[in-house]
């Protein structure tokens, strides 16, 4: 009897399925504890207090379920119902569950409001870093959670909005649902119109009284605002121009989508706009036909009552961007870090080291002043702080928004191929950026606003001065570049309107680097500073990252990233 012997051949394995040389994905991580520039300023800024929550914050928002729910809310983004299918018209938009859940958990651990329900030295600290830590991760949520935060003190100019609007503002829960009866609120901002801009003197829009009017009444708003963001926010403020016996002029309203019995206000969404970013946050065009809204501050002092809230906003869009740098570079040095290239690490590649460690140095520095900034804000600032906000706020958000854009091209940059995809959030973070130049007044309003403050407000360059030169002698090239710069601002002071307006900007991006270095000089190892300092203000400036100077310690930089 003869046995076959029959041969098996199996499949030989697919060598190419095998990855090799990717990153590790970098989740389930703790971003407060990672984030050591952070955790230093928390600390050196009175707000040490808050560490406990910030650290809760930071292994939430490091977690893989938070990160995919960030990317799930930029990737299927609202839709907009302006009638059901009956034909009823109900204007609202839908999100994500993802969002829902993101903006949730920011209004739990009190990134909107917590510093105004606990004031105390270092609280505006600590709702900066919490605010920073979720707006790293997902940033579209974080324009209505700023706009909450920010309101607050333009509703305490009128005490009896105040009294029943703050508390919601003030709650720590979330719901997304219209009610009247609800106890908490997400509050939204809308000023800008399509014939005026930033020119919001130029508001067409009307405000008829009932009855008599005035502060504290009721009016029925007729017209049209062009960016309305977040408009499924419980309220609104905007301007309009008030008519009748109570008073007349551009002025500041309180527009509820709904009204106390439980119908909806009038409150027509046109559109959302197609935006190049913020894809997770709605904004939207708006009609105001016999809208009903509530009066808050003075007749004609419109401006005057909501320029808090815009301070407060910019001081947001510094703390968005920084965030964002912070994403920016913590994603560069972890891939570097765990990709080989040419038998080394790209993080030991010295071409790719110089990059890095310049991307680090100005989210280092632009981290620092926010900081910086966000404790000048607190309840117990002094005069001498009130005034030094007033200015170096504006030419924050003129300097560090602006940078962003850019820093986060070169960052994306250090990922190759990957960095370019929607997979991975760089991308997403490259059309973020530039909201925070453009929100809250774009670069020539705020280097005008700037002007205007030191002609109109002599104290605040008093302030900013005394600031900035607390670093005096430490380092030759500041000192040179502070000298300039007093040299500059001693023109621009002196030369006529034109003049002044056509220099603005230069020296608005002088003042910026003169407080990002004495802030480094004060607060960052010299290793820091020292590299920051001949990179942005010695004789071999360079327009690019990466070109830094020769001895410059670059693992003592990448070091704290």
């Amino acid at each position: 009897m003869t046995h076959s012997t029959e041969t098996t051949t199996h499949p030989q394995p697919h060598l190419t399925h095998t990855v090799l040389n990717q990153s590790a994905p970098r989740v389930d991580i703790n971003e407060f504890d990672m984030n050591t520039v952070l955790v230093e300023a928390i600390r050196r800024h009175d707000a040490g207090w808050a560490e406990d929550e910030l650290r809760e914050i930071g292994a939430h928002v490091g977690s893989a379920q938070f990160q995919h729910d960030a990317h799930l809310a930029n990737t299927i983004t609202p839709v907009l119902h302006t009638h059901d299918r009956w034909g009823n018209r109900i204007d609202e938009v839908e999100y994500h569950p993802a969002y829902h859940r993101i903006i949730e958990a920011s209004v739990a651990h009190g990134s909107h409001t917590r510093c105004w329900a606990d004031p105390q030295p270092g609280s505006h600290v600590a709702r900066a870093a919490g605010f920073m830590l979720f707006g790293q991760i997902e940033p579209g949520h974080a324009c209505p959670v700023s706009m909450t935060h920010a309101v607050i003190p333009s509703l305490e100019l009128q005490p009896d909005v105040a009294a029943h609007w703050v508390p919601k503002a003030l709650s720590r829960s979330y719901s997304p649902d219209l009610s009247a009866t609800k106890e908490s609120a997400i509050f939204g901002m809308s000023m800008t119109e399509k014939q005026g801009g930033s020119d919001v003197r130029a508001n067409t829009t009307v405000a008829t009284p009932v009855g008599r009017g005035g502060p504290g009444a009721d009016y029925l708003l007729t017209g049209h605002k062009w960016f309305c963001s977040a408009p499924m926010s419980d309220a609104f403020l905007v301007l309009a121009q008030a008519q009748g016996p109570g008073g007349e002029g551009l002025s500041c309203f309180l527009l509820p989508r709904v009204l106390p019995d439980g119908t909806r206000n009038v409150f027509r969404i046109q559109r959302l706009k197609d935006k190049l970013g913020n894809k997770s946050n709605a904004s939207s065009e708006i009609e105001l036909d016999g809208t009903v809204a509530v009066m808050v501050g003075e007749p004609g002092r419109g401006v005057r009552t909501i320029i808090e809230m815009v301070a407060q906003t910019r001081l947001d869009c510094v703390l968005g961007s920084a965030a964002g740098m912070r994403q920016s570079v913590a994603e560069a040095v972890w891939h570097a870090r765990h990709r080989a290239a040419f038998g080394a690490t790209l993080a030991d590649q010295p071409a790719m080291t110089a990059v890095l460690a310049d991307l680090a140095l100005e989210s280092e520095a632009a981290t620092i002043t926010a900081m910086r900034l966000a404790r000048a804000h607190d309840e117990d600032a002094t005069d001498q702080e009130k005034a030094f906000r007033r200015l170096a706020t504006a030419v924050a958000k003129y300097w560090i928004c602006k940078r962003g854009p850019h820093h986060s091209y070169e960052a994306l940059e250090c990922l190759g191929g990957n960095g370019y995809t929607e997979a991975f959030p760089l991308a997403m973070r490259y059309r973020e950026q530039p909201v925070m130049a453009v929100w809250e007044g774009s670069g020539n309003v705020i280097a005008l606003d700037v002007l205007r403050a030191m002609t109109r407000e002599p104290e605040s360059i008093a302030a900013f001065d005394a600031e900035i030169n607390i670093a005096l002698g430490a380092n030759r090239t500041l000192d040179l570049h502070l000298e300039r710069l007093r040299d500059q601002l001693g023109e621009l002071v002196r030369a006529d309107g034109a003049t002044a307006q056509r220099r603005a900007r230069g020296v608005v991006e002088s003042m910026a680097l003169a407080l990002e270095a004495s802030l480094l000089v004060r607060f960052s190892p010299a290793e820091v500073s020292d590299a920051f300092i001949a990179a942005r203000l010695g004789d071999d400036r360079a327009f690019e990252y990466g070109a830094l100077p020769d001895g410059a310690d670059l693992a003592a930089i990448l070091e704290r990233h």
